[in-house]
């Protein structure tokens, strides 16, 4: 556990910063092995109550790298208050613009039909909420839970979630809220998939028995989905079509610039540390935001009854590709490749094919409802 000695600022002296990060990463305490919050759009203000090394405290309770903000002149204003709200229709997402006086730290938590956007350092004087039929939102209720926090509740037609994007347009806050694809014909004629084969170039992943290593088997494993969705009216996006090595940041980039309907990333699984190489076999999925946990049951459930596989679970994971939350967006581990019994199986082109007709034939159904 990361710690130190935390300096308490004097009121007298605290220092507004605005966040200059694309995204800010927002956490539970100072240093990286404390959980994430939901990230502070680029222009958010905060007051800074006290600091551990690089770390700044923000006063809404989060904690930030000085490195992603700036310090603003003295004085700055932080505090802000909302009179309005609107919804406005786009092509595939509603949008709601929160018309603020400068804009504040935010907070998302997804549950099953509500998507709660928490607004901190702002107070209310609310008298006009436009929000006409929409085909996502069925009512939005706000309360003011502390004197200078507010909570927007969307109750939603559907129990699922197909993304969202924050932003802000000068001192206006966007909610973008994504609509349900449009599928026709019990198919996925309409639906954007990005497909991210794990690893590459230098960086190799796992190992098989024989040294073969797993980045060659995402990248096959991930061509073949992509036919077989292509086949089934997807239109598909491969982060990496070459042996060619990815940052974290780009892939993840990739697919927030596609904003695609769903997104997978492609990936065989390393031994634990305190692993049986002879024993430890399975498909495992990795999700994070709310919204991809009923597809990450569903997929993993799907693979092990229709191809006979072994269980390795399911997993809530803070991991880089299944932050994304522009889609549904999880990781997938396939099998293990020590594993010798299993390396078979992976390694399979008949194997490998059927493997990616089974997966799409599952994405089709958990699209269109099962």
């Amino acid at each position: 556990m990361e710690g130190g000695a935390v300096s308490i600022l004097s009121p007298a002296n605290l220092e507004v910063v605005e966040v200059t990060a694309a995204s800010g990463v927002a956490r539970t305490g100072p240093g990286t092995s404390y959980s994430r919050l939901t990230p502070l759009p680029q222009g958010s203000r905060a007051v800074v109550t006290g600091r551990e090394g690089d770390w700044l405290r923000l006063r809404y309770g989060a904690w930030i790298r000085e490195n992603e903000t700036r310090v603003l002149p003295g004085a700055t204003p932080v505090q802000s208050t909302i009179r309005s709200i609107l919804a406005r229709q786009e092509e595939d997402a509603t949008e709601v613009v929160f018309p603020l006086e400068f804009p504040v730290p935010v907070s998302v938590q997804q549950r099953d039909r509500t998507f709660t956007l928490t607004l901190h350092n702002i107070t209310a004087q609310t008298d006009t909420i436009w929000l006409d039929d929409d085909p996502l939102i069925r009512r939005l209720d706000w309360e003011q839970v502390t004197p200078d926090t507010i909570q927007y509740t969307f109750q939603l037609k559907s129990d699922r979630q197909w993304g969202y994007d924050l932003r802000y347009e000068g001192s206006s806050l966007i909610l973008r809220l994504d609509h349900p694809p449009e599928t026709q014909g019990g198919n996925l004629q309409g639906l954007r998939i990005v497909l991210d084969p794990g690893h590459g170039g230098e960086e190799l992943g796992a190992r098989g028995p024989n040294g073969y290593p797993e980045k060659s088997v995402n990248l096959a494993v991930s061509r073949l989905l992509k036919q077989e969705l292509e086949q089934r009216g997807a239109t598909v996006y491969l982060t990496r079509e070459t042996d060619q090595e990815l940052g974290l940041r780009e892939r993840m980039d990739y697919i927030a610039e596609v904003n695609p309907d769903l997104a997978f990333s492609v990936h065989y699984n390393a031994l634990p540390d305190d692993g049986d190489a002879m024993n430890t076999a399975g498909v495992g999925m990795f999700w994070y935001h709310p919204q991809a946990h009923d597809l990450a049951v569903f997929l993993h459930n799907y693979l092990v009854e229709n191809l006979a596989r072994p269980s390795y679970g399911v997993f809530w994971n803070n991991l880089a590709l299944t932050r994304p939350h522009a889609a549904p967006t999880i990781l997938m581990e396939l099998g293990f490749m020590i594993n010798p019994r299993e390396f078979e199986w992976i390694t399979s082109e008949e194997e490998q094919e059927r493997l990616a007709d089974t997966l799409a034939s599952g994405i089709t159904e958990w699209v269109n409802g099962r």
